[in-house]
């Protein structure tokens, strides 16, 4: 018997496909549904479909060469037979550092975010497998961690400044979470409670004190106090944000490096290992957003103030020093010394990230775009399996300078550059109790709905961040009024906006444009960024970048990389000629065939001809003449691509001149 058609309108088709192919909970990275502080609601990864442009082929990379490549080297490399050997399944010794463990779990994490944009039953099978394995190797007490388990558990607790411990248990959480989120299986998340419980009903009863030596632990507790609504894990967040320095007899050394032991509430600068320092950091802010603790905001906001104004790269990268993988002090930025470790890019975005979801202001989504767009991107290669763990702005071309590996002892940056990829669609929207927050700016759609409840498909094009041109099709399931506010991007001095072809006023750089109407469907937002390229010139404490300039278009920082010059032209014999036109000093170009897809950018620069290594280190100011020099065609490619092609010479500072009109 015939069946009468039934017409679906087609959002809620995409609505209904999605409800079925996320047998999950549609929760985003970040649970902030019941979080009384939280001024902005994160959408779910599955949320946002991107269709096309830069981060559509960089996610494809990571789904398809990155997380199963990892996956083969954490076998190769003996980490997931340290969870084998605890069972009985696997006799072999344990190998790697004593953090393994973490690695692990942030390789699963990162396949659960995929697994939440798209499912995949062999990526899924895998991924199940590993938990299978880390499971059977939990005591029946709850404990995990194979570098404390079978021979070393008089040492637990012992060595919290350099065990990882909680560390370890942080990541575990995280990758648990998003899994049941994926896939709706508790199996990890259980054992990663059981592990919880354990602190709290026998490790602290006992009288053991806590410390984060590696800070991690406190963003986890939160999210499992918003999965899970017990508020014992929240106290034990603030328990160890508050410090228990006293009773572990802990050094102002141990406590500057580490970012913990003391009250996080009496932190007055950045300082110490800077991936520790934003991990403790977010996880404070993650407890500002559940308490709304107005000392915590203090911090937090002066803690944030002096990284962004001080300490931080134009490409969105932190920690200077490779000496403890540290802070420096104000204006310490070196370029061929930067260390800049991917992971530290990556503290910077999530800590933003939670700032903005308490204090909706576009500066914090700016630093999450420069930190993003640039040190974050250039953590993976192309070929999604080769990683920096340190992003220098400079470099000499030396084989020895071998930034790209496939696989470090310490292999924290890999899953954490995966984790970040896959998550991804979390970042670009937010709702709020006034309507829709569009941070970020990339081909795709959106099916989601208001905090009102109200359906809402919002269809991105763009060719961002190569173009200026956003068009968002706004489409509720039924006119509804609300505000769409629009991210006007710090760099778009000249930005234009239109809502159904007419011109929006108030459009200031940095800042949210609150397009406040009655929306139906049919209508369209068509912005215009201004993508004129920027010569920035650093602060003059940040002596090194004197007399020289970096350059930015759009949301991209740009390099000389020694490939892409003429014949005989050396990247460090060479200087920009500024005449104060930017977009006739550096004119844009897309290289389809260069670096999978780039704009880059050609400038008529000038090269000395004696090169500057032949000079003699000191010397009288006559020594030191003028260099003669000649015009020369000089080339810039997107910062987040070098090393691409191999051990090469790379600079983002250039020297300036200026050009007599």
């Amino acid at each position: 018997m015939l069946r009468r058609l039934v017409w679906i309108p087609c959002w809620w088709l995409c609505v209904c496909l999605s409800a079925i192919s996320l047998p999950g909970q549609q929760v985003s990275v970040l649970r902030l549904e019941e979080s009384p502080h939280a001024k902005l609601r994160p959408v779910p990864v599955g949320a946002f479909t991107i269709t096309g442009g830069l981060w559509a082929a960089r996610r494809e990379v990571n789904v398809r060469a990155s997380i199963p490549s990892l996956l083969d080297e954490l076998e190769s490399h003996g980490i997931l037979d340290n969870f084998r050997r605890l069972s009985g399944r696997k006799p072999v010794a344990r190998r790697g550092p004593l953090y393994t463990d973490s690695d692990v779990y942030k390789w699963i994490e990162g396949a659960a975010f995929a697994l939440q944009s798209k499912p995949d039953t062999v990526l899924k099978a895998k991924v199940d497998a590993v938990i299978d394995d880390i499971v059977a190797a939990q005591e029946k007490s709850g404990y995990l961690n194979t570098w404390y388990q079978d021979g070393r558990e008089a040492l637990r607790w012992q060595q919290q400044h350099t065990g990882h411990e909680l560390y370890c248990l942080g990541h575990l959480l995280q990758a648990a979470l998003a899994y049941q989120r994926a896939t709706g299986d508790r199996v990890l998340l259980d054992a990663g409670i059981r592990f919880v419980n354990h602190i709290l009903n026998d490790v602290i009863p006992g009288g053991q004190a806590l410390y984060a030596g590696h800070p991690e632990i406190e963003m986890a507790l939160v999210e499992l106090y918003r999965a899970e609504r017990d508020k014992r894990y929240l106290d034990l967040a603030s328990r160890i944000l508050t410090g228990e320095h006293e009773r572990l007899k802990l050094t102002e050394s141990q406590m500057r490096y580490t970012f913990s032991g003391k009250p996080f509430t009496g932190r007055t600068e950045m300082e110490g290992h800077a991936v520790r320092a934003c991990y403790a950091s977010a996880g404070a802010a993650d407890y500002y957003l559940e308490t709304g603790d107005p000392v915590y905001w203090q911090t937090l906001t002066r803690l944030w103030d002096d990284m962004v104004l001080r300490k931080m790269y134009v490409t969105g990268g932190v920690g200077s020093r490779a000496s403890g993988e540290a802070f420096g002090e104000p204006f310490e930025l070196p370029n061929a010394q930067a260390y800049t470790e991917s992971c530290a890019a990556i503290a910077n975005m999530i800590w933003s990230w939670r700032m903005l979801h308490a204090d909706p202001q576009a500066k914090y989504a700016d630093v999450i775009e420069r930190a993003l767009y640039n040190s974050i991107n250039s953590g993976m290669s192309l070929s999604g399996t080769l990683y920096c763990y340190r992003n220098p702005l400079a470099l000499s071309g030396n084989p020895k300078d071998k930034i790209r590996n496939p696989w470090y002892d310490t292999t924290c940056c890999p899953p954490n550059l995966q984790r970040v990829f896959a998550s991804l669609p979390a970042y670009f929207y937010s709702t709020s109790a006034e309507g829709l927050y569009v941070h970020h700016y990339a081909s795709g759609v959106l099916d989601w709905k208001l905090q009102d409840g109200t359906r809402l498909n919002v269809r991105q094009t763009t060719e961002y961040p190569w173009q200026g041109k956003v068009t968002l099709d706004v489409a509720p399931a039924a006119a509804t009024e609300f505000a769409v506010f629009l991210r006007i991007p710090e760099w778009s001095q000249g930005t234009v906006v239109r809502v159904n072809g007419e011109a929006q006023t108030n459009v200031r750089p940095g800042s949210y444009l609150a397009l406040r109407r009655t929306w139906k469907q049919g209508d369209q937002v068509v912005a215009e960024f201004d993508m004129t390229p920027r010569a920035l010139r650093a602060n003059p404490l940040a002596r090194e970048n004197a007399g020289s300039v970096a350059i930015q278009r759009g949301p991209l920082m740009y390099a000389l990389e020694q490939p892409d010059q003429p014949l005989g032209t050396r990247v460090e014999d060479v200087a920009f000629s500024i005449s104060g036109d930017p977009a006739k000093d550096f004119v844009a170009h897309f290289d389809s065939g260069l670096l999978g897809g780039v704009t880059v950018l050609r400038h008529r620069g000038i090269a000395f001809d004696r090169p500057a290594a032949e000079l003699p280190l000191y010397g009288p100011i006559e020594a030191y003449p003028p260099r003669n020099a000649k015009p020369v065609d000089l080339t810039l490619i997107p910062y987040f691509t070098f090393h691409n092609r191999g051990e090469v010479a790379m600079q983002v500072w250039v020297p300036a001149q200026t050009k007599s009109r």
